[in-house]
């Protein structure tokens, strides 16, 4: 009887958070209790798999393998593994969790590479499959704290034993050694990976889901080494078959995730399913955000009666975030979007700084010189590590606002309280969408639907929108200004003026080549005449420019500074009481 009361209690715990599994009900992804959830997750990307670009290591270390060389190198192999121990227990913790709970997520998309799991095929013996405890603790770890904080977590095999494509970054593909497609041991090794994956986790509700394979891309038949002109894709839906028959020997209740070949995208000659719980993923870079862009699996999902989900996405710029998620979430389609973390990265809701240490590890690797001493190498990556803790990363707060609050509506927030009087610094303008909270040319890349690649901000610093940002070389500064200036751009601040009364405004710039031209407008209403701020004589001479004064009411209000001509580059505005 009270094993009886036991399991009851153990089931109501369970169903009272009103949730249980997730599974599919038609096109949908509901809970235990028939809900419709729309997933809104994060990738993990970069934590158990390290992808060149994300270390700034891609000019000559691409895949995890060879930047692991790379720093074998520089400390040894007892020193490469000390950096990657920290590494990992630095990347995610708890309070990252914590921390994308009160940003808005529900769910976290978890790339994994199987080497943490079970040891590649050439380290076994006799054809047996061995496994390692490490990275299922660390799965353990990380599902505890999604259950803390009631988010879905979805296992994604990010890097599949032997590699599942040519882009190498992604999967860490090592072309010296048998693919996965190439190695009967790599397939077996998978499907047994998944078998040991859904033993441990057939019975957690808090497990989102499955993602099997991600991003294969491999050219079976066709001649894009990608996979994007197959046809067929047989020896894909054969493997994602097999795998999902042994889950489901095991795991009845999780979704399984199925992605195409050519990035996850291609899917001739995978359907029909084969499977009733069944998601259909796709990936989504640098196009057009509009329902034609998505019309194909928006097809596939009628007619396949199965959910589909926006697997990853991410890599643009704030408008494009906004403009993506509006059309997922209109139409039903859960998303996760890339990466959590990455060095000197606006385009993400934190960035890790790159530390003087690893620029200088970086600049020997990419163009010799100078060996590093072995301490000097073990300090610097050590302290990069370091800077992967949650408390020591900075978050990026216009990227959050894109993402969630931004998706319905076109208001504007303060990036920060600006009070008059005060200063105003030029980059700390309002957080929202292009012609609301700012008006810049080169907002958003596009370059897959139009092939031309665009930089939304060219300096690539501080903020993820159009505005152009660098590093401010003045004595008073936030650390950052604003430049590449064009006639027509604009930007807008909430601020709050203390006092009705007549103010003047002194802007700190800088100039080479041209005097520029701007006015001020309140609340819409144009306030001020044209302004000139004649030439400094290069662009790290500055000079402060005084305005007339102007009469600004007491209370809250839109100033704008509008740009009839560039050519400078704009530190701060500050107002004082005359």
């Amino acid at each position: 009887m009270k094993k009886i009361v036991l399991v009851i209690s153990i089931l109501f715990g369970i169903y009272a958070h009103g949730q249980g599994f997730l599974h599919t009900d038609g096109q949908r992804i509901v809970d235990g209790n028939g809900k419709n959830v729309l997933l809104k997750g994060l990738g993990l990307g970069g934590w158990m798999v390290q992808e060149g670009y994300m270390l700034q290591t891609a000019d000559f270390a691409g895949p995890q393998h060879i930047i692991k060389q790379k720093i074998s190198e520089l400390v040894g192999e007892e020193g490469m593994e000390k950096f990657y121990d920290a590494y990992l227990a630095s990347g995610i913790t708890k309070r990252d969790i914590d921390s994308l709970k009160s940003w808005g997520f529900n769910s976290v998309r978890l790339p994994m590479h199987y080497n943490l799991y079970t040891p590649p095929i050439e380290a076994e013996k006799d054809d047996e499959i061995t496994w390692l405890e490490k990275g299922f603790e660390m799965t353990d770890n990380l599902l505890k704290w999604c259950e803390d904080n009631e988010m879905y977590l979805i296992l994604d095999l990010h890097a599949a034993p032997g590699g599942q494509g040519h882009d190498a970054n992604i999967s860490d593909y090592d072309a010296t050694k048998p693919s996965l497609w190439e190695s009967e041991a790599n397939q077996q090794k998978m499907i047994a990976f998944w078998e040991k994956i859904a033993e441990r986790y057939k019975d957690e509700p808090w497990i989102g889901g499955y993602d099997i394979i991600n991003e294969p891309n491999w050219n079976f038949e066709g001649e894009n080494p990608n996979g994007c002109d197959e046809e067929h894709n047989a020896p894909l839906r054969k493997l994602m078959v097999d795998v999902t028959t042994a889950i489901r020997k095991i795991d009845k209740n999780h979704i399984v995730v199925i992605e195409g070949n050519c990035w996850g995208n291609n899917y001739n000659g995978i359907f029909p399913l084969w499977d009733d719980n069944t998601v259909i993923s796709f990936h989504k870079y640098w196009n057009y955000n509009t329902t034609a862009s998505i019309e194909q699996v928006l097809g596939y999902r009628e007619k396949y009666n199965a959910p589909i989900w926006l697997g990853e996405s991410g890599e643009n710029s704030n408008v494009w975030f906004r403009d993506a998620l509006a059309l997922m979430e209109s139409h039903n389609i859960g998303w996760a979007f890339w990466p959590m973390k990455k060095v000197n990265n606006i385009a993400g809701v934190t960035n890790v700084t790159k530390n003087d240490g690893f620029a200088t590890l970086l600049e020997y690797w990419k163009n010799g010189g100078e060996k590093p001493s072995r301490k000097f190498a073990i300090d610097a990556l050590m302290k990069l590590a370091d800077n992967y803790k949650m408390e020591n990363v900075t978050v990026k707060p216009g990227v959050v606002d894109a993402m969630f609050r931004q998706v319905g509506t076109f208001e504007t927030k303060a990036y920060k309280e600006h009070g008059i009087p005060g200063k105003i610094y030029a980059t700390e303008y309002d957080m929202g969408t292009n012609n609301y909270a700012y008006k810049d040319r080169d907002y958003v890349n596009y370059w897959v639907s139009t092939g031309e690649r665009v930089q939304w901000n060219k300096g690539r610093k501080m903020r993820n929108d159009g505005v152009d940002i660098q590093v401010s070389t003045d004595n008073i500064t936030n650390g950052y200004e604003v430049f590449d200036i064009n006639e027509g751009e604009w930007l807008q601040f909430t601020v709050d003026v203390a006092q009705t009364g007549t103010y003047v405004m002194d802007v700190r710039y800088s100039s080479e080549a041209a005097d520029g031209k701007f006015y001020l407008s309140v609340d819409g209403n144009r306030l001020s005449e044209s302004l000139t701020l004649p030439i400094t004589g290069g662009n790290t001479q500055y000079r402060t420019y005084t305005s007339k004064g102007y009469i600004l009411e007491e209370g809250i209000h839109h100033i704008k500074i509008i740009f009839e001509t560039g050519g400078f580059n704009l530190n701060y505005m500050e107002f004082k009481k005359q």
